[in-house]
C-alpha cells in the first residue's frame, strides 16, 4: 500500500493556484499537444510543406518552433519552482547531487536520442514524408522506449530535486502524464 500521508504533506508545500504554477502546467501540457496536432495536420494536408516550399524546410521550422516552446516550458517550470517554498529537509548536498545525477542520465538519453535520430527524425519528419531508412534500435532505443520523452522527464525530476522543490516534483508528474498521453496518441 502507498502511504498517501507523505504525499499529502509534500504537496502541502505547493500552491496550485499560483499564476506561475498554472502557466507552467499550461506550457507543459501545450507542447506535446501542439506538435502532435501540427504534425498530424501536416500529414493530412501537406500545408506546411507547401508554405515553406519543401518538407525539409517545413520540418526544420516546426523543429525550431518546438525548441522555442521547450525553452519557454523550461523557463516557466523554473520560475514556478522558484516562486514556491523549498522542502528544507531536502535542501542538502545529497539531494542536490542525486538530482544532478538524474539530470545527467536524462540528458544522456535526450542527446543520444537526438544523435541517433537526427533533426528530422527527432522533430516528426515522418509526418512530413521524411522517412528514415530503417527503425533505430541502437542505444538509447535498445534500453528504453521513447528515451527522449523519459530523458526529458528525468531532467525535470533532477532539476526539481536540485532545487528541493515540491512544486517541481508535481510539475514533473505533469510532464510524465503529458508524455504518457502523447505516447498513447502517437502510437
Amino acid at each position: 500500500q502507498v502511504d498517501v500521508a507523505a504525499m499529502v504533506q509534500l504537496f502541502g508545500y505547493v500552491d496550485v493556484t499560483d499564476s506561475g504554477f498554472i502557466v507552467a502546467v499550461l506550457s507543459i501540457t501545450f507542447n506535446p499537444l501542439f506538435w502532435n496536432v501540427v504534425a498530424r495536420w501536416e500529414h493530412k494536408t501537406r500545408a506546411l510543406s507547401q508554405v515553406f516550399g519543401s518538407p525539409h524546410a517545413a520540418c526544420y521550422c516546426l523543429g525550431a518552433a518546438i525548441l522555442v516552446l521547450n525553452c519557454v516550458r523550461s523557463h516557466c517550470f523554473t520560475e514556478a519552482m522558484k516562486s514556491q517554498p523549498k522542502l528544507e529537509g531536502w535542501d542538502c548536498h545529497w539531494t542536490y547531487y542525486s538530482g544532478l545525477a538524474i539530470s545527467a542520465v536524462g540528458t544522456l538519453f535526450v542527446v543520444s536520442s537526438f544523435l541517433a535520430l537526427g533533426f528530422t527524425g527527432t522533430f516528426l519528419g515522418d509526418y512530413f514524408g521524411i522517412l528514415m531508412e530503417e527503425k533505430v534500435t541502437s542505444f538509447p532505443f535498445s534500453v528504453l522506449d521513447n528515451p527522449m520523452y523519459w530523458g526529458s522527464t528525468a531532467i525535470y525530476l533532477g532539476w526539481s530535486l536540485m532545487h528541493a522543490s515540491p512544486a517541481g516534483l508535481l510539475l514533473t508528474a505533469v510532464v510524465a502524464i503529458s508524455y504518457t498521453i502523447a505516447v498513447l496518441y502517437e502510437g
